[in-house]
This record gives C-alpha cells, sequence and structure tokens, in this order.
C-alpha cells in the first residue's frame, strides 16, 4: 500500500515532468526556424531532460514512491508528462508565428 507522502511525490514528479516538457517543446518551436527541426529536437531532447530529472527527483532527491515494475514507472514518469506537455504547447499556447521576439543585433 502507497503512502499519502509516495503518492503527493509521485504526482509533484509528474507535474513538474509536465511543465518541463510544455517550456522545452515551447522552446524549440520558438527558437527553430524548421517545423521538424523542431519536433525533431523535442522528441530526442525532452526526454532526455525528463530522464535526468527523474534519476535526480527520485535518486537523488528520494521524491516519489515505488511504482512496482520499470515499464510503469517510464509511463507514469516520462510518458504521460512527455504527452500532456505537447498537448498543453499544441492546443493551449499561441502559434509561435504570432509571438514577437525581440530584434537579434
Amino acid at each position: 500500500m502507497a503512502s499519502i507522502g509516495a503518492i503527493a511525490g509521485l504526482l509533484f514528479v509528474v507535474a513538474l515532468h509536465t511543465v518541463i516538457a510544455a517550456v522545452a517543446t515551447r522552446f524549440f518551436r520558438i527558437s527553430l526556424d524548421t517545423v521538424w527541426g523542431s519536433a525533431v529536437y523535442a522528441v530526442v531532447f525532452v526526454p532526455m531532460l525528463l530522464v535526468a530529472s527523474t534519476l535526480v527527483l527520485t535518486g537523488a532527491l528520494g521524491i516519489g514512491g515505488n511504482v512496482g515494475n520499470k515499464t510503469t514507472a517510464v509511463l507514469l514518469v516520462i510518458a504521460i508528462p512527455l504527452t500532456l506537455g505537447f498537448a498543453i504547447d499544441l492546443l493551449w499556447m499561441p502559434d509561435p508565428e504570432t509571438v514577437e521576439l525581440p530584434e537579434k543585433t
């Protein structure tokens, strides 16, 4: 049986990973000129960020609980936040072409 602290820690990790995925995806969409470039960077580098964050949060800091097996852990802590972060950026944020960036010097 999982404790309330372990469940709260797991929800914190999932929420933090969702924010990381949304912000990183947004950064790649705004800073890169091509559609495929931003998609490739988001699919390759965002999961790497989430794995590193998972190692720090659940390993060194001990936040979150034991979810059973590796497949469940990867699904809960990486796949679901990655999907939610992409959805937040694509569906709820304005199009990057409408965002005004400062002039490059």
